[in-house]
Order: C-alpha cells, then sequence, then structure tokens
C-alpha cells in the first residue's frame, strides 16, 4: 500500500508524492561507509533541497492529541575563532532578497517586531527577538538557521493541518513554549513558532525560560548523572590522545598559522571550519612573512578531525557510560512530556470532548545538540546521526478510533493496566527524527515487541518507561535512587 506523503520544496512550498511505507528509519549500512566531509555537509543542513516528513501521519481515523516537539537551534556562526586567522565574513542581519530565504521571512520580520505584546520570562525578555549584526557575533543564529526553522515550523503546519490540532481560537494554556537563554535558541524557536502558528497572537503567548541544556526544570540536581558525565568526558580525552593521526594533523595545522599545538586544539577548531564549509566559504589562511602565498588550512586535515568524530560516537556507544549519563539528564524532560501526555489523553477518555482551552496540545522546547544527543540517546535511538543543526525530535500522541477499540477488546485484553487507567488499545504514541518515523526503533517499543496487528505503540510503554523499565540501565528503580545512591 502506498502513502500520500507531504513533501517540501526549497522554496518552502508543498507537494503530495506517493511513497513506500513509512518503516524505513535508520540508512542502510553499507561496507564502505560514509566520507567525512559528505557527512558534514549533511550535519549543515542546508535549506537547498527538498524534504519528506512523516509527521501527521496514522492509520485511517485516528485522532492526533497531541505533539511535543525539540528542536535544535539552527546554523550559527562559530562559537570559537581560529587564532591568527580572520573571523569568516557572514552578515548575521537577516533580508529577504539574500540566500537562502523563505516567503515567510518578511513577515516573520515584521511579526517579531510585536513581540512586546507577549510574556517573556526573565530573561529572555531582555533578548533580541532576531539576530541583528551585519559581523555576526559569536555563536549568533544566522539567516540560514531563520530560514531552517521556518521551514521546519512551515512543514508541520501542513502536516498537521488536516488533524485540527489547535483550533483557530486556541487558548493559551494549549500552546507551550520554552527555551534556553542563548539569543540562537529563542530566536529558532519563535521561527519555528512563526512557521507553524503564522501571525500567531502575542498576547496569549507565554515564553518560558530553561536555565539548563537539560531541560530539567526543578529536578536538576543529581550527582550521579555529573559522574556519568565526567567518566565520558575521561573517556573521550583518552580516545583522542591515543589518535596519532590526529595530533600530527593538530601539529601540521598549529604550524601552518603559527601558533601553539595546545593553543590551537583549545580554539575547538573544527567549529569554525564547519562554519566555513557550511557556508561556502574558504578555508582560513594565514600571509607568509616572506610576502610569498598565503598558508592555507586544508579539507583534508578537517576531514581527519571530522572522522575522529565519528570514530569517537562508536567508540561512546561501546563504552556504554553515556547512555546511563543520559538517562538521568533527561528524565525530568521526558517526565514531563509523559505527564502532559497522560493530562490530555485523561481529558479524551470516554470519547467526550475536553472542555475547550483545556491542557497543553502542542509543546515546543528549544535547545542545543547537548539537549539531542543525550535525548536520542535516552530514548535508545543509538543508531541516529548525530544532530543536526534545526535537527528536530518530535513526540506525536493518537487516540483510535471507537471500532478498533471495541476490536482489540475482543482480542483478548490481557495485562496488566497503566496506573493511568488508559485502556491499552486507546492511546498511542509516535516519535519521529527529522521528519523519519523511528518509533519501532526506541528502548520502549523496539521492533522485536511489536505486534503485526498494532501499527503504533501504545502510550502505556512510553509511560512505563519513563518511570521505571529505564532506570534499569543504571541499576535503579527511580530517578532519585539513581541519582543519590552511593557509588558501588
Amino acid at each position: 500500500m502506498l502513502d500520500e506523503q507531504p513533501v517540501q520544496a526549497a522554496d518552502g512550498g508543498f507537494r503530495a508524492v506517493q511513497g513506500k511505507s513509512r518503516k524505513r528509519v535508520f540508512p542502510v549500512h553499507h561496507t564502505q561507509e560514509p566520507d567525512p566531509v559528505s557527512e558534514a555537509y549533511s550535519y549543515c543542513n542546508t535549506p537547498n533541497h527538498t524534504e519528506q516528513a512523516w509527521e501527521g501521519h496514522s492509520p485511517a481515523d485516528y485522532r492526533l492529541l497531541s505533539v511535543h516537539v525539540m528542536i535544535r537551534h539552527g546554523d550559527r556562526y562559530p562559537l570559537y575563532s581560529i587564532p591568527k586567522t580572520k573571523r569568516p565574513s557572514i552578515d548575521c542581519t537577516l533580508s529577504a532578497s539574500r540566500q537562502p530565504s523563505h516567503p515567510l521571512l518578511s513577515p516573520f520580520i515584521n511579526h517579531m517586531g510585536q513581540g512586546t505584546s507577549g510574556h517573556w520570562e526573565a530573561p529572555l525578555g531582555s533578548i533580541s527577538r532576531l539576530p541583528n549584526h551585519s559581523v555576526c557575533e559569536m555563536g549568533e543564529l544566522t539567516q540560514t538557521g531563520v530560514v531552517q526553522h521556518l521551514r521546519n515550523g512551515q512543514l508541520l503546519h501542513h502536516a498537521y493541518k488536516r488533524q485540527s490540532l489547535l483550533p483557530s481560537d486556541w487558548s493559551p494554556r494549549q500552546v507551550w513554549v520554552e527555551t534556553t537563554g542563548k539569543s540562537r535558541t529563542l530566536q529558532s524557536g519563535m521561527a519555528f513558532l512563526y512557521g507553524f502558528l503564522p501571525d500567531f497572537d502575542w498576547t496569549k503567548l507565554t515564553v518560558r525560560h530553561q536555565w539548563s541544556t537539560l531541560f530539567c526544570g526543578s529536578a536538576c540536581e543529581c550527582p550521579a548523572r555529573n559522574r556519568y558525565l565526567e567518566e565520558e568526558q575521561r573517556r573521550q580525552y583518552r580516545l583522542r590522545v591515543a589518535n596519532s593521526n590526529l595530533e600530527r594533523t593538530y601539529v601540521d595545522m598549529a604550524r601552518t598559522l603559527g601558533v601553539l599545538t595546545r593553543q590551537l586544539r583549545a580554539a575547538n577548531p573544527v567549529d569554525s571550519l564547519l562554519c566555513h564549509l557550511c557556508h561556502g566559504l574558504t578555508f582560513p589562511c594565514v600571509p607568509s612573512g616572506d610576502g610569498g602565498a598565503s598558508s592555507c588550512l586544508t579539507m583534508a586535515q578537517f576531514a581527519v578531525i571530522r572522522q575522529q568524530q565519528k570514530e569517537d560516537e562508536v567508540d561512546r556507544k561501546r563504552f556504554g557510560v553515556y547512555r546511563k549519563y543520559a538517562i538521568l539528564a533527561m528524565y525530568p524532560y521526558l517526565n514531563r512530556t509523559a505527564n502532559k501526555m497522560e493530562r490530555v489523553a485523561k481529558a479524551y477518555k470516554g470519547d467526550q470532548q475536553p472542555l475547550r482551552g483545556g491542557e497543553e496540545v502542542f509543546t515546543l522546547s528549544s535547545g542545543h545538540d547537548v539537549t539531542m544527543s543525550p535525548l536520542l540517546s535516552a530514548l535508545g535511538l543509538d543508531e541516529a546521526k548525530f544532530p543536526r543543526f534545526a535537527a528536530r525530535i518530535v513526540f506525536e500522541m493518537w487516540k483510535s478510533p471507537p471500532a478498533t477499540r471495541g476490536r482489540a477488546k475482543n482480542r483478548g485484553g490481557k495485562g496488566e493496566r497503566s496506573k493511568s487507567n488508559l485502556r491499552d488499545e486507546d492511546v498511542f504514541i509516535r516519535v519521529l527524527y527529522n521528519g523519519e518515523d523511528v518509533t519501532f526503533h526506541t528502548a520502549f517499543c523496539h521492533s522485536k515487541d511489536r505486534h503485526i496487528s498494532q501499527p503504533l505503540c501504545p502510550l502505556k510503554n512510553f509511560l512505563t518507561f519513563v518511570r521505571k523499565d529505564m532506570f534499569s540501565v543504571v541499576n535503579a528503580t527511580s530517578y532519585k535512587e539513581a541519582c543519590f545512591k552511593h557509588s558501588g
């Protein structure tokens, strides 16, 4: 059976194409791995290609109850500068006449000018709602980053339009927006939201501040999490110093620039080189002292550093400590998401319509790579690629039609009911990463546990995972026990 997919073209428009089942999730492993430079271009996520997305797809007559989105900020200026080189020349003001652009860019700029009507948790109100420096500041969101999230938001707007997720007169309680205190995450969140809810009513919007990149709110204290992170950092260091090719490359780069090797390494040159690559700029050069040809950093040197990063990802999975860190790092966010889903599900119990303006049905969280990477790991998505610029993880909650529930009940209805008293066959969850359905690759709904007659994953699987099963990775039964028990 063929499905019709929403496809976003490079110009921001949409068209429908026929496609195969949404089960293709992770790339097939070939004997020859992709080269590190090609992978870097994928990481850039330049908005110049047609994108397919599986958000909003479900069996016929299922009802979408809520959507929870975690995004990584879009393309940004480097956080570090390479010693003795000119910083990349990039304009961080916004202009619809400069590429990459988007049909929503001009109205988005105008709408952000009305943002004083919104409610901003401190210190977000003092942060600019748009990137606005003609010479980018360190870490500033670029126009590319804004366009990436206008596209993301518009893509989900079209994906959910038929599902009537939000009424036109949505209430302030139904939309939850949160961001860390960096301009790049706040601005990315605003671009996404504008694509998703064009010309939204500022007076109904509250933008909430998350002081931690882990979105852990009031549950951030966890000594064991910090110990796992320190152990993971020691593993990274050991692997890096054991790589003689990487060391030779850094020595060679430092000699080219005329700086100490340790000074170059401390400047994390791959961050700046990625910016050059993503924006089509030549790699940095320094003039020679005798007036001859300039000496430049090379693509081959960049490839060595990127290759080491890929090897580090493989070693990280093998070592296993990062998964333990990730479980404790992302439990507070996952638990909040589970609680929100359960409240919405209860509001729809018995096929009755919930009260107008009730529970949160759309949540947007705007974070960083250090937010999304542990989230992917905590969910058990170890094969997922490292979060690119403007990456997105989407949690959807669906309710089955009455006829489907009746058939499921007649098939047996055995097994323990979840604490929420939701019938197992009532409510389901889907997880999508950059538009791909990864539900049956998660730790709580792995394909080997999948019933052939079940097209979606029961929400109870997710609730049980978050409240109990995920802690088995750290030999505990609760977050508190895992965080505060003495290490053996």
